[in-house]
Parts: structure tokens; sequence; C-alpha cells
């Protein structure tokens, strides 16, 4: 009986999602993909690293959280609402839209203006302006505050770097946006504990008719 009561409680509401694994994989790349590059870059560089390897660190951190993050999306459409799976599948495709809208407008830009450089800059700040729009986006819909916060974060650290030139950007990248990511992993179980508790509150409580009836199932 004890078991099963505590299983309730802290069983993950349907059509909750668990972001902690992307978090995690999304702050290393942040650390170390651009922290390699904060290193490595500028006219008077710490380091002397691979031209590959800042791209690589960074490109591998994604493309793990961008998996966790599509299991989790996948796990939490099972008992999901039509509308709400529904939902889900467009949040899902807004990532290949934007990243390709940002793949047009960066690759434009940069062969407009004969400027390839341009590229090294406006890639690391782009993709963490569109991060953190999507996140805004599953923020909303899924009225998870943490993940709205996490996005408001990083769209404002990513396009305020503009500001700094390299190899600043990729500092603040690296500390503000890998901070983020490590704050909201902490603040993410905290997260999931209150809405746990809030659902088995609410499925506890009695429901009552349309006209102040109780219900009893």
């Amino acid at each position: 009986m004890f078991t099963a009561t505590t299983d309730a409680v802290t069983a993950q509401p349907l059509g909750e999602v668990d972001n902690r694994a992307t978090y995690i994989s999304f702050g290393l790349a942040y650390v170390l993909g651009h922290g390699a590059a904060a290193l490595s870059k500028g006219a008077s560089p710490l380091l002397a690293l691979p031209g590959w390897l800042p791209m690589t660190l960074l490109g591998t951190g994604l493309a793990v959280g961008s998996v966790y993050a599509t299991l989790a999306a996948t796990r939490a459409q099972r008992g999901a609402s039509e509308s709400d799976a529904l939902s889900d599948k467009l949040l899902g495709a807004s990532w290949v839209s934007a990243f390709t809208a940002l793949f047009l407008a960066i690759t434009g830009l940069a062969y407009t203006l004969d400027r390839p450089d341009l590229q090294s800059i406006l890639w690391p700040t782009g993709s963490g302006l569109m991060v953190g729009l999507i996140y805004l986006g599953e923020g909303a819909v899924r009225r998870n505050l943490l993940h709205y916060g996490l996005g408001t974060w990083l769209a404002l650290i990513s396009t305020a770097a503009l500001f700094l030139g390299t190899p600043g950007l990729f500092w603040v990248l690296a500390i503000a946006g890998g901070g983020g990511y490590a704050v909201a992993t902490v603040l993410e179980p905290r997260r999931l504990a209150a809405r746990a508790k809030h659902a088995a509150k609410h499925a506890q409580s009695p429901s009552f008719g349309a006209h102040g009836a109780r219900v009893v199932s």
C-alpha cells in the first residue's frame, strides 16, 4: 500500500517531459565546444587547438542532446490527447524549420557580402538564438516556466554576445550559456516533483458534475 501511494505521488504525469539529459548534453556542448573556441581563437589565443575541435565538441553534444530531447518528447506523447500530441509533433518539426532558415540566412549573408568569416560568428550566436526561441515555444505550450526561462536566457545572451566579437562571444556562450543549462538541470527535478505532486493531488480530489453533484467513479 505504501509503495503504491509513493509511486502515485512521484510518478511523472502524462505529457510531462523530463529535460535533464537534454540539459546536461547541451550544457556540456556549450562549455566544451564554445570553451575550446574561446581558448583557441582571437588575436592572442591561449591554446593552440585544431580548428575542427571546437565545432566537433559542440556538434557532438548538441546531437546527443537532440536525441535525448526527441526520446523524451516521444515518451511524453504516450497517453496524451490528440491535440497535445499534435502540438509536440509541430514543436519537433520547428527545430528543422528553424535551423534550415538559419542556414539559409547565414550562408546567404556571407555570400552576398563576400564575408565567409562571418559564419564563425553568426553560427554560434544564431544557433543559440534559435534554440532559445524554440524553448520559448515549448515552454509556453507545455506550461513549463523553467524551460521558458532558459529559452529567454539563451536568446538574450546569444544576441548580446555579438557586441563582444571574438573570442569574447565564445566566453559568454560557454560561461553564461553553460551556466544556464547547469541551473536548469539542478532545478528540473524540483519542477518534476512539484508537477507530479500537483497531478496526484488533482487526481485524488472529488469530481463534480455540471450542477454541482459529486461524480462517483
